[in-house]
């Protein structure tokens, strides 16, 4: 059962200070490496078009037909929540004390729903105790693309087999995610008798930035290391981001519950509570598999 908060896990300053900062939990890769696409709830298709290449026409010579192929995925929606709840005891003293408590949990509401995107598309698991979604069948996990990371391999080494995979499959590997454990493994790389970092470019976050020539964002969601219910090892994703299809068909309105048992922990008016909670619904699919490759761990 999830705890709710309350004035003894709090303190009370004399004066507000800034709460210092922890483990900073990054949010979605996937919204960082490709674009939302407007959406309608409800299931529907993503289409797109493949009409080939010009033809040459020879003066005096006839003009030939184009052949138009159309691929049609389909995007599904699936919703994702969060509920807070806290005593009256904790509004009080947030309103008297001006602690901004209820602002700071509240805040921390949409980064863990930025994530729930990432847990999805990657590895299709509800975030919440990390077990697989039958629903989700669209996953990059499950592309049959994959390079091994063994002991003692070069970083480089096991991106240069990720692209050659893409490119063989015709796509264009322009883009990765990837799980900061893979990424440390760059980022302390320097040039032969020298303390240059061979990629200065490259940060440990989500925001893009540039991976020997990929368009890269880091996020522990990526391998759901501490959240899946059995380790994914995969410690990152290469391949062309353009081809996933995402979009927020809802989005809920934070609101205070005060009446009821909206999470299961027992009735608000009776423990003297108040609940917040947050909706969405993405909604998502993957044009090809193919598109991608997953660098894995060694035993995986």
């Amino acid at each position: 059962m999830a705890n709710v908060l309350k004035t003894s896990d709090i303190t009370v300053p004399t004066q507000l200070i800034d709460p210092w900062l922890g483990k900073v939990k990054n949010g979605s890769t996937i919204a960082a490496l490709s674009g939302a696409l407007p959406m309608k709830f409800g299931v529907g298709e993503s289409m797109t078009f493949d009409i080939g290449e010009a033809e040459y026409v020879g003066e005096g010579a006839n003009k030939g037909g184009s052949t138009i192929t159309p691929t049609v995925k389909t995007v599904k929606p699936f919703k994702f929540q969060k509920t807070v709840r806290w005593t009256d005891e904790v509004k009080w003293a947030d309103e008297d004390h001006q602690l901004g408590v209820i602002s700071q949990v509240l805040d921390a509401i949409q980064p863990a729903l930025s994530r729930a995107l990432d847990f999805g598309v990657f590895h299709g698991i509800n975030p919440t105790g990390g077990t697989a979604v039958a629903a989700m069948t669209d996953k990059l996990s499950a592309t049959t693309n994959s390079v091994t990371r063994a002991a003692g391999d070069k970083p480089y080494a096991n991106l240069d087999a990720a692209d050659q995979l893409v490119l063989a499959d015709g796509y264009v590997p322009r883009d990765i995610a990837v799980d900061p454990a893979f990424a440390a493994a760059f980022t302390t790389l320097r040039g032969i008798n020298s303390e240059q970092k061979l990629y200065p470019n490259f940060t440990l976050g989500t925001d893009v930035s540039e991976l020997d020539g990929h368009r890269a964002s880091v996020s522990n969601t990526v391998s759901a290391t501490g959240v899946a219910a059995a380790p994914t090892n995969i410690l990152g994703f290469v391949g062309d981001f353009s081809g996933i299809r995402w979009g927020i068909q809802k989005q809920v309105a934070l609101k205070m519950i005060e009446y009821g048992d909206p999470d299961g922990q027992g009735d608000l008016q009776r423990n003297n509570q108040v609940a917040f909670r947050a909706e969405v619904v993405y909604g998502w699919g993957i044009a090809d598999l193919n598109a991608f490759t997953k660098i894995v761990t060694a035993g995986a």
